[in-house]
């Protein structure tokens, strides 16, 4: 045995057992068990009579749900092996059919995750990102909490006319720019964890504001017309969203400044060098000028899908990833750049959309939403709109956002006028709630990009998920009781006689 073999033995052999990684790796395969094996769980039952049963595939489904909520949380594997987990127990264990289980793994979603990721690549490559960082803390200045605030609005404000993963993925390599200023060293610096989970946290806020900023918003409208029989507009939406996500956005930067205070309160000539380096990069390069003429143009048919009908049949996935070839045919990336992608990123997503297919298809979620909802049916109207808003925005921490709405919307809307709620309310306050998922990785594209900086872990990005849910809460049901009534929306209606 060599030298070099026995100091890497010696190494592994001097290192502690992990009796924490241990100890949740068999809580999840506990809960697993648990819960797969169980006799029969009683079936849910609406206001309206209908029994929803509980099969042994959709109890299946709730303990990979378990499962892989455990393993996420605590990193008990790299959350992309936990994701594989998840079509592997579905196959194994026949919850789903292989063939379905593993197609979602590359649904549309996802390659549009992939696409958004590679416009974040090549802005680092090409040098866009340095010019766009140099150009904003030339502006900002020096002062940390002003960097916080800026990057907080920028991303916020690009999320009101673009997809807030395609903002995710463009604001990341910004970002590590911007912290490369601020530390010498890899190690993780509180700053660092401000910057990157605040621009995770902003993303979702900025997006609820437009139809533009996720799909979540164009589906739920639709979702409610084919219920309700009313449209809701373009800027209906926008009138009612704008404050609430513009409240959120600040407030988290409060948040962050509490809770993530920089090291340093200024960097002291950080405008003066980034006013120099800026210069020092010259004129703009031919790869630069191409990538911002197919980004901004491949931004602006998505974006104009909305109001085109001739474009309505594109799919933006389809018109994202015609952005990725572009990238390759005028040998701006080359096949070097595909090892670079994060490909623990990608898993993680499509680990997430087979759940939340899973979750939806074998009628878990429905079990689980008329479960949740009808314990508020007796209740005040105020509490049963938070309630069901608190519902969503746990779904939506699991399960696509589209479809945590999905499954609580028919539920909240039956039970809604026994009680004397508006529909609009139960609505908005989903939609608010849906588009900030704060808990884990797999609510949103842009809280796993942010990971991507390594400045903090699962665990980190849990635990101040729970301050940060708590904040959402209470702006929710600040805007149930005080903003929207003075908007003009009707929050209570005529009850209904049962």
């Amino acid at each position: 045995m060599s030298h070099a073999t026995t100091e890497v033995a010696l190494a592994e052999a001097s290192k502690p057992f992990d009796w924490k990684r241990l100890i949740f790796m068999f809580t999840g395969i506990g809960l697993f068990a648990f819960v797969y094996y169980c006799p029969p769980w009683p079936d849910a039952i609406d206001p309206m009579g209908k029994h929803f049963v509980l099969s042994p595939q959709a109890k299946g489904a709730i303990a990979v749900f378990l499962l892989a909520a455990t393993w996420w949380v605590f990193e008990v594997v790299p959350i992309g092996v936990t994701s594989l987990t998840i079509g592997v127990l579905q196959a194994l264990f026949m919850i789903r059919d292989p063939k379905v289980a593993f197609k979602d793994f590359m649904d549309p979603s996802v390659l549009f995750i992939f696409g958004s990721i590679v416009i974040g690549m090549v802005f680092t490559k090409t040098g866009l990102t340095k010019r766009i960082a140099y150009k904003m803390l030339s502006i900002v200045g020096e002062k940390t909490s002003m960097i916080y605030l800026g990057c907080f609005v920028m991303t916020a404000a690009l999320t009101h006319v673009m997809a807030h993963t395609a903002v995710a993925a463009t604001m990341f390599p910004l970002l590590m720019a911007i912290h490369a200023l601020y530390s010498d060293e890899d190690k993780p610096t509180k700053f660092g964890k401000g910057l990157f989970i605040g621009m995770a946290y902003v993303a979702g806020a900025g997006s609820i504001v437009t139809l533009l900023g996720a799909a979540r918003g164009a589906v739920a409208l639709g979702f409610y017309k084919d219920i309700m029989n009313v449209d809701i507009s373009f800027f209906q939406l926008t009138m009612y969203m704008f404050p609430i996500g513009w409240i959120m956005v600040f407030l988290l930067w409060g948040f962050f400044m509490i809770f993530f205070k920089p090291e340093q309160a200024r960097i002291p000539g950080l405008k003066e060098k980034a006013k120099r380096m800026y210069i020092e990069l010259g004129s703009w390069s031919r790869n630069e000028i191409l990538t911002a003429v197919i980004v901004v143009g491949t931004i602006l048919i998505i974006a104009l899908k909305n109001f085109i009908p001739a474009l309505d049949g594109l799919h933006k996935t389809g018109i994202l990833l015609c952005s990725t070839i572009a990238f390759f045919l005028f040998n701006i990336l080359d096949i070097d750049d595909l090892e670079e992608i994060p490909w623990n990123i990608i898993l993680l997503f499509a680990g997430a959309m087979s759940i939340g297919f899973c979750l939806w298809e074998t009628g878990a979620a429905k079990w689980m939403a008329v479960n949740w909802l009808v314990l508020f049916q007796d209740s005040p109207s105020i509490v049963f709109i938070i309630g069901m808003a608190f519902f969503v925005m746990m779904m939506t921490n699991f399960i696509m956002n589209v479809a945590a709405i999905a499954i609580s919307l028919p539920v909240a809307l039956v039970i809604a006028p026994y009680l004397g709620v508006g529909g609009e309310v139960i609505l908005f306050s989903a939609l608010v709630v849906s588009g900030m998922p704060f808990l884990l990785l797999v609510g949103a594209a842009p809280n796993a990009i942010a990971y991507n900086s390594k400045q903090f872990t699962t665990g980190e990005f849990f635990l101040w998920g729970l301050p940060a849910s708590v904040v959402l809460m209470l702006v929710t049901w600040l805007a149930v009781a005080v903003i929207w009534p003075v908007m003009g929306m009707e929050i209570y209606v005529t009850p209904t006689v049962r």
